[in-house]
């Protein structure tokens, strides 16, 4: 028996309701994570609820829309990788209202395509700050899971950028360039040195030199 979208979204929102905890949406909402409607479900349930239908291109598309946390995060487990084109991906991203769904959508989704390093590549150069954080946190997804496209990301053009907007007053876009500085440099000995020492001329403020050892401790086994 086949479902229409929006009765399967339905049935989604149920077994949501089912899960809901409204201490951990309370607390969500504390940290200024906020949402149109947020049924405070963990993620590893939403995994779960998620399991249970089957990715469909159009039911992803239409839970995106919704300013709902949880149908959100499903819309991009529920995407199939290989019906997301370049064009969705260049519209979700200027879409994504939160670090958290920017997170979800780059461990569940953007990671999964064959083109995720052009993606980081061309956000990485743009002038919006959500953008290029999102290009770092993909980059930083890409190199966990030693992806294939990682090997073909422009990482000097990485390096360059995250050293400059690692010293951005954004805390997200800070803690994302910092990210990518690490993952970058604990794939390579010689981008692990090339980083540390494009830092040297930078350490002399207080918040340039907690950067340098924070990536001289990250480095430490890497650098001979």
């Amino acid at each position: 028996m086949s479902y229409t979208v929006e009765e399967t979204i339905r049935s989604i929102r149920k077994d949501l309701r089912l899960s809901m905890n409204g201490v951990v949406a309370a607390s969500m909402r504390e940290k200024g994570m906020s949402y149109g409607m947020n049924f405070g479900v963990k993620l590893p349930d939403i995994c779960r609820i998620a399991s249970h239908y089957i990715p469909d291109k159009e039911l992803a598309e239409s839970l995106w829309k919704q300013d709902v946390r949880e149908l959100k995060i499903m819309a991009t487990l529920l995407y199939p990788p290989d019906e997301f084109s370049r064009e969705d991906a260049e519209r979700w991203v200027r879409e994504i209202p939160n670090q958290e769904i920017r997170e979800q959508v780059c461990m569940n989704l953007f990671r999964k395509t064959v083109f995720s390093d052009e993606l980081v590549d061309s956000w990485v150069n743009q002038e919006d700050e959500d953008m290029r954080t999102t290009a770092y946190w993909l980059f930083a997804r890409l190199a966990i899971i030693h992806a294939p496209t990682f090997e073909r990301v422009g990482k000097n053009t990485i390096i360059d950028r995250a050293l400059a907007d690692v010293f951005s007053d954004s805390l997200f876009l800070f803690q994302a360039a910092l990210n990518a500085l690490k993952f970058a440099g604990r794939n390579s000995p010689q981008l692990a040195t090339a980083i540390l020492s494009r830092l040297m001329p930078l350490g002399n403020s207080t918040k340039g030199k907690e950067i340098a050892d924070i990536l001289r401790f990250e480095f430490e086994d890497i650098i001979p």
